[in-house]
């Protein structure tokens, strides 16, 4: 499941990954978040002010056209899916489509922000070779987070992402849950390395319209 295919739907590239079993999933996106058994993931481009009110079903209709079947996750983002980073690190692999516009945001802002801000979207999506317990996954999106911010950070970007990041984190359903995710645990410490680098090359990318130093 860790090769994807490129589709084009509605005019857009989409990405998609169809399991051949069922993996253990942990999903922030619109369609299919939660925890649970998941048999696809896919990740979409949608055009710049994207406003439909169902993403939810807008994923199921883009899976159903190319084709995917079972239960699945799936994100949406207005940069191009094409310019995805997949890197690789001791049996973790990341996919990642990094789009931070021209308004990152900080996740702690004095004020409350408007309702509709231009902005760009991280996409992450990852595997991980061992089973994870419901607790080390949980852990395991917080490690993600720390990774990217630490990208963003290190490359002069004024904010920890953007209002509408989202992470999808896959393990298998069978053998010794690990109990910890954290950035140095066993499977954490790779998971971030790979996270890290996604990100970072992910943001020389022009389609990130970047707009920093």
């Amino acid at each position: 499941m860790k090769r994807f295919e490129t589709h084009w739907v509605e005019g857009y590239p989409v990405l998609a990954w169809q399991a051949d079993r069922p993996w253990l999933a942990i999903s922030s996106a619109a369609h299919g978040g939660g925890i649970g058994e998941r048999d696809w993931v896919l990740n979409a481009t949608v055009c710049t002010g994207y406003d439909r009110d169902d993403p939810d079903r807008h994923v199921a209709e883009l899976a159903a056209a190319v084709g995917l079947t079972g239960t699945g996750t799936g994100l949406l983002t207005a940069v191009d899916v094409r310019h995805v980073v997949a890197v690789s690190d001791s049996g973790v692999h990341a996919a990642v489509t990094t789009g931070v516009g021209a308004h990152p945001t900080w996740a702690s802002t004095p004020e409350a922000a408007p309702d509709r801000v231009p902005a760009g979207t991280i996409n992450t999506v990852c595997w991980c070779p061992v089973r994870l317990s419901e607790g080390a996954l949980v852990n395991a999106v917080a490690t993600v987070t720390e990774a990217k911010t630490q990208a963003l950070v290190e490359a002069g970007v004024p904010g920890t992402g953007t209002c509408t990041d989202a992470v999808v984190l896959l393990c298998p359903t069978s053998g010794p849950a690990e109990q910890y995710g954290g950035p140095r645990s066993r499977v954490g410490s790779a998971l971030a390395r790979a996270v890290h680098r996604a990100v970072a090359a992910g943001l020389l990318v022009p389609g990130a319209r970047f707009t920093g130093r």
